[in-house]
């Protein structure tokens, strides 16, 4: 299908595409379907999000050029490697080390990785399906601060597409004060295809936004969450959280991973009080 759409596209001469404003964003739409078509139904996490870099030189040619600029281009591919490389950290099974286990069954794995540092891995079940924690995560991403105290705001600076947006997120100081203020601008990156979603994030620059006085800015490494319904249980999702920042400042590394893990913790906790606190959204028409 999406060589068949390519040579349509092609079969008509530049200049009558750039005309045809309502046909090019078609062509355009429908390779981008495609491609999450593709993306999210290969064998393994890696080849998937390979195979869509690889069909990037077609988003690359002059019909996506007319709907983006080079920034933003920039920042859908920076989103892109944030997924690439966190779903590779999660798909090796080897060196994890337990750094919290809860009653519940939620738990805190860590490992340091070559070139990115020490990652921390959230993995639990939430009592809900798996549309509502994207609707909670994703769609209404701004309202996080209203239930998760560890986040004092999270603002959308821009929105790229459909899949992409840049946001800067300023966190609460942590109990004690033992981690001062910090903020974050990050690219991030979501991709959904039947029951899985992917959302990836980094650190990028965004000249909006530049450091504030009194407030450090921190960064995020390649981090993700991966949804999909439990096996058995479609009513629940299984959510795996990749965890991957640099608080910047002067901070001893017991401090740094008693902080992060506590606060992957904390995060399952508020989401689940917050979900059983607050009614579904309605369903769109």
């Amino acid at each position: 299908m999406l060589q068949a759409t390519f040579k349509l596209c092609a079969g008509s001469s530049y200049r009558h595409v750039r005309n045809m404003k309502g046909l090019r964003h078609q062509a355009v739409l429908a390779i981008g379907q495609e491609l999450n078509r593709r993306a999210l139904g290969g064998p393994t996490p890696s080849a998937w999000i390979n195979q869509v870099r690889r069909r990037s030189s077609l988003l690359g040619s002059r019909l996506e050029d007319t709907l983006y600029s080079d920034r933003e281009l920039a920042y859908i591919h920076q989103g892109e490697e944030a997924m690439q490389k966190a779903l590779g950290i999660l798909s090796s099974q080897e060196g994890w080390k337990k750094e919290n286990q809860q009653a519940n069954g939620d738990k805190v794995l860590s490992k340091v990785v070559p070139d990115v540092g020490k990652v921390f891995r959230l993995e639990v079940v939430v009592d809900q399906p798996m549309e509502r924690l994207y609707e909670e995560l994703v769609e209404r991403m701004e309202a996080m601060g209203e239930w998760n105290p560890n986040v004092k705001e999270i603002k959308v600076l821009q929105k790229i597409g459909k899949d992409t947006v840049i946001t800067h997120e300023l966190a609460a100081e942590s109990a004690g004060n033992l981690v001062g203020p910090r903020d974050f601008v990050s690219v991030r990156c979501a991709k959904r295809r039947g029951s899985t979603c992917v959302l990836a994030g980094m650190a990028t620059q965004f000249g909006q936004m530049p450091e504030q006085k009194g407030v450090i800015r921190a960064e995020h490494g390649p981090t993700c969450m991966v949804l999909h319904p439990l096996a058995g249980s479609p009513s629940k999702t299984k959510l795996t959280w990749l965890l991957s920042i640099d608080l910047k400042g002067w901070l001893p590394k017991t401090i740094i991973n008693q902080v992060l893990s506590q606060t992957q913790v904390d995060f399952a906790n508020h989401l689940r009080k917050h979900l059983e606190s607050s009614p579904a959204p309605e369903a769109r028409c």
